[in-house]
């Protein structure tokens, strides 16, 4: 399973073209929550960044703090190259693991479904290290296992017992508002870090 996290597991990915999480846009879950937020100094994490979609929604709507990880050289060079107007977002090639730094929001989209399910206490964690006191981690999961992987899935119930020691959980919920291609497959999620 570990070959799922190397470098060159995602690279090739990415040089055969073989992206098919990639929605060619913004996550219409993902937009409409952004779009409710106010405050755009906002330091705000996007793991796993591939194509760059919310990070680009973001600085066209003038957020001025985000920053993007991801483990794949192609596509972090890729992001550099067509985001390069942008001078308010760092874009760093690196394993998520090893990040250090502090969020007051990180967007997961189909960065924890990719990762070896033997490293989700590990994700929980690292995620509850990265937030500010206050800080949120919100977007979308899998409801649903697959039967080749990645990505892989999960329940309601699985992730309620996983997150439920750092975090609070404020909404985690079938998605409303999933491409069409996902509908009854999404959970929209809204934590917030539990305080100390």
């Amino acid at each position: 399973m570990t070959e799922f996290l190397s470098k060159d597991y995602w690279n090739n990915r990415y040089e055969t073209q073989e992206t098919g999480w990639d929605l060619k846009t913004i996550s219409p879950p993902l937009k409409a929550y952004i779009d409710q937020l106010s405050n755009k100094n906002l330091r705000i994490l996007i793991p796993g960044c591939g194509s760059g979609h919310e990070a680009e929604y973001l600085l066209k709507q003038g957020f001025q703090n985000v920053t993007v990880i991801d483990i794949a050289p192609l596509a972090v060079d890729k992001m550099k190259s067509y985001l390069s107007d942008y001078h308010n977002i760092k874009i760093i090639c690196a394993d998520f693991f090893t990040h250090t730094g502090e969020y007051d929001l990180i967007l997961e989209q189909t960065f924890f479904c990719a990762l070896n399910p033997d490293l989700r206490t590990k994700y929980v964690q690292k995620m509850s290290e990265l937030l500010s006191k206050n800080g949120k981690l919100v977007g979308l999961l899998f409801g649903v296992q697959f039967p080749k992987n990645p990505p892989f899935g999960g329940s309601r119930e699985e992730y309620l017992e996983l997150f439920l020691n750092d975090f609070q959980i404020n909404i985690l919920e079938p998605c409303h508002n999933s491409i069409k291609s996902r509908e009854g497959n999404e959970l929209f999620f809204n934590f917030s870090k539990n305080g100390i």
